[in-house]
């Protein structure tokens, strides 16, 4: 027994040796981790907060832009833009916004909140969305080279048919109809372009004729 005792009585004074060198190490890791995994938890709730909170005004801005109250839409958007800039809310509002702009004749308002959603959104195919409708607004801002290196960028996937055929728009802007032919057969041979597009391209096409 008293060997036993000896034996661990050993191992003891092994281990409490150890600590006295790495103790103070394992319990600084043990608060770094604690703290890192309560700063991710905590900026998580944050992302949530600020993301509902988002998702509230965004709503409110949908029932605003159904009214066509071009004023009120760009300060809903404003709101939203200036303090949840890093929610994907943020650009949608700044597409909705773009739009209304659009379609009331203010094409420079539209083109900043384009501009915005293209440099400052996360997701690939918002980027895309907004290219688009910007490439539009070149168009009818008498912008079309703009419009073309616009959509000479390498288009994100799924969005090659309407890029080519964005691009058949703006030369089309230029009275380059023969880059505009080719343009529009591009957007043709691509699989993943929708019926109704497809075919409003194909118009545009057979409009263009031999030219």
């Amino acid at each position: 027994m008293s060997t036993y005792d000896l034996e661990e009585q050993e191992q003891l004074a092994v281990l409490k040796a150890w600590w006295k060198q790495y103790g103070g190490v394992i319990l600084a890791l043990i608060m770094c981790v604690s703290l890192i995994f309560a700063a991710w938890t905590g900026w998580n709730w944050y992302q949530r907060s600020q993301s509902g909170k988002a998702a509230s005004l965004y709503e409110q801005m949908q029932k605003i832009s159904r009214g066509g109250d071009l004023k009120a839409i760009k300060d809903a958007a404003g709101i939203i833009l200036e303090d949840y800039p890093r929610t994907n809310y943020a650009s949608l509002a700044a597409l909705i916004s773009a739009k209304a702009h659009f379609q009331a004749g203010d094409l420079r308002t539209a083109r900043i909140q384009l501009e915005w959603v293209i440099s400052q959104a996360r997701g690939a195919e918002i980027k895309a969305i907004a290219r688009l409708r910007l490439a539009s607004v070149l168009v009818d801002d008498n912008q079309s080279a703009d419009a073309v290196k616009l959509l000479e960028a390498k288009a994100e996937d799924g969005f090659e048919g309407l890029y080519a055929a964005g691009r058949g728009d703006a030369f089309l802007g230029q009275k380059k109809y023969a880059d505009a032919k080719s343009a529009y057969k591009a957007a043709l041979e691509s699989k993943k372009l929708d019926q109704g597009m497809r075919e409003l391209v194909q118009i545009k096409l057979d409009a263009l004729g031999d030219s």
